[in-house]
């Protein structure tokens, strides 16, 4: 198992949105789905836009750069099948999100 790490609180990301986090030189994409946390690399596979501020439809983020679109369970880019950001094992401690890195 990995180290846990704090990277945002609830409160901060209100439900069908995102955030951008920026924690140990890292910047992770952060999504609240009707309670449910979800967090992957913040960088857009294809211009390396910033996930964390595109729109959140469902399960899915528009990059705000060029549109490629992301599901923010599995990381899978619905451009382009081969494509894949990562995704983080979060969990929540109170009011802290964690994930493991």
């Amino acid at each position: 198992m990995g180290d846990l790490i704090s990277i945002a609180k609830t409160e901060q990301i209100s439900p069908g949105s995102g955030f951008v986090a920026e924690v140990q030189d890292k910047s992770f994409a952060v999504f609240n789905l009707e309670g449910s946390y979800r967090v992957i690399d913040n960088t857009c596979l294809h211009r390396g836009g910033p996930l964390g501020d595109g729109d959140l439809a469902g399960e899915i983020v528009t990059c705000p750069w060029h549109g490629w679109e992301y599901n923010v369970k599995t990381g899978a880019c619905t451009n382009n099948p081969a494509a894949c950001v990562k995704t983080y094992e979060v969990i929540v401690d109170g009011s802290d999100i964690k994930i493991e890195v």
